[in-house]
């Protein structure tokens, strides 16, 4: 008797116990599951802290970082609050000279500060006009390290951008000369496009100013610009004309600003698809011939999209003294054709010069322009001027369906062969006239590119009486 009451004491007391723990783990249990999840999100935050290579085992070390939910406390508060202000440099040399850009993260210009450059840790130039370009001339030819001066509000780069100074001209197009490119939007138009009319002083009562055929199968064409707005180009494909060069841009003649034409896309788009043949045009104040290569390199910029039948011309005139680069003399005006001329057929394209009789013959050097093609103003039925020419613009005050106003016409005694296309990349077209017929003859013919020596004495300029071969 005595075990089994000891047996059956012990086995109370087993019961009791269990009944107790029992009670507890129910009061707790709340406790209980929390502390599962929180193993289970630890077990989680250690799988997470092995995929990303955390370094240390505390996965929470953030919460003592007095930094991380104080952003003012950071050395340049957020990537946000400077967004638009991490400045870089663009860098240009044509020769023995250097142009900088001051551009931000998104490639855009940055201007009204007075940013400062340093170069190979001596010299320092500062964009006083704040237009967020700095040139810097008449340097020694070999490598610079150029670093930007710290400037408030703004990150400027950590280490030097490296650049190679030119002795002499490379007549190629330079790159990113589009953030060099305004609007007129961007400028004051009023100040900085006049273009003139140069020929209109040399003009005389014998002027035609209808549309004409010429000799020797001359094909009849327009020049246009902002000055003609708004074009009905099918209405002038039907009106007989069968060539037009349209104005790209000007260079401003007071800043020196580069300016797109603002009907140039319009124009060029419309010609296109009337299937008029166009050229382009642009209107210099250029003042050397680094600044030529930049509107050569403007030019080729913008007609990458386009196919272009008829040559890319560089317009020489005066601006009555307003313009920069009225006073250039005649070495250096020729120098500024002759640039920009190279640039563009070293880029795959037919280059020429525009430019009026008085120009040619007091302005302009032409023996170092015979190998690009002449286009020759002269308002009168039959020109004076002595020299060969390609193509002879005979008045401004033409009419023609779809153009409201006066328009240039022209006379082109080139032919465009069918194959050409814009750039030269799929195979370059000629420039030449028919076979045994007079009038001016082309610099750019077949046997001249070839190397065939030809006589001068008999290139002579294309006589028109007046009347004669008029369409209307």
């Amino acid at each position: 008797m005595g075990s089994n009451v000891k047996r059956m004491a012990i086995l109370m007391v087993i019961v009791m116990i269990a009944a107790v723990a029992g009670i507890v783990l129910y009061d707790n249990r709340d406790s209980l599951r929390k502390k599962g999840e929180a193993e289970v999100m630890a077990e989680q935050d250690a799988a997470e802290t092995e995929q990303t290579q955390q370094i240390g085992e505390n996965t929470r070390a953030f919460l003592t970082d007095e930094t991380f939910f104080d952003p003012d406390k950071l050395p340049y508060s957020s990537i946000e609050k400077f967004e638009g202000k991490m400045l870089s440099l663009l860098m240009t040399s044509v020769q023995r000279d250097l142009r900088i850009q001051i551009v931000d993260n998104t490639g855009a210009p940055v201007t009204g500060e007075t940013f400062c450059v340093i170069l190979n840790k001596g010299d320092e130039y500062t964009d006083e006009d704040q237009d967020g370009i700095i040139h810097i001339e008449h340097l020694r030819a070999g490598d610079y390290a150029v670093e930007l001066k710290e400037i408030a509000g703004y990150i400027v780069p950590d280490a030097p951008a490296q650049i190679t100074v030119k002795q002499n001209v490379e007549y190629v197009v330079i790159d990113d000369i589009s953030l060099l490119i305004y609007t007129e939007d961007e400028i004051n138009a009023e100040l900085e496009d006049l273009e003139v009319n140069g020929a209109q002083d040399d003009a005389d009562t014998t002027e035609i100013t209808r549309m004409q055929e010429g000799k020797n199968n001359a094909k009849f064409g327009i020049d246009v610009s902002k000055w003609n707005k708004e074009i009905d180009w099918d209405r002038v494909k039907q009106a007989g004309v069968e060539f037009a060069i349209i104005r790209l841009g000007y260079r401003g003649a007071t800043t020196g600003a580069l300016v797109e034409d603002p009907y140039f896309e319009k124009n060029m788009k419309g010609a296109a698809s009337a299937g008029i043949p166009v050229g382009v045009y642009f209107f210099t104040q250029a003042v050397d011939a680094v600044e030529a290569v930049e509107e050569a390199s403007m030019v080729i910029t913008l007609c990458k999209d386009y196919k272009l039948d008829y040559p890319v011309f560089i317009d020489t005139e005066g601006l009555g003294g307003n313009g920069r680069a009225d006073g250039l003399d005649i070495e250096a005006r020729t120098g500024v054709c002759d640039a920009f001329c190279k640039t563009i057929e070293g880029a795959g394209y037919r280059a020429g010069v525009y430019s009026s009789r008085n120009w040619y013959n007091g302005m302009l050097d032409v023996s170092v322009l015979n190998d690009y093609i002449i286009w020759l103003a002269e308002y009168r039925d039959s020109p004076l001027y002595q020299g060969y020419y390609h193509m002879w613009q005979y008045t401004s005050g033409g009419k023609v369906d779809g153009i409201e106003g006066n328009v240039d016409f022209n006379l082109s005694y080139l032919r465009i062969e069918d194959t050409q296309t814009a750039g030269g990349t799929e195979g370059e077209g000629t420039y030449i006239l028919p076979e045994g017929e007079g009038g001016a003859e082309a610099a750019g013919t077949e046997d001249e590119e070839a190397g065939t020596e030809s006589d001068d004495s008999s290139r002579n300029e294309a006589e028109l009486p007046a009347g004669e071969n008029d369409r209307n």
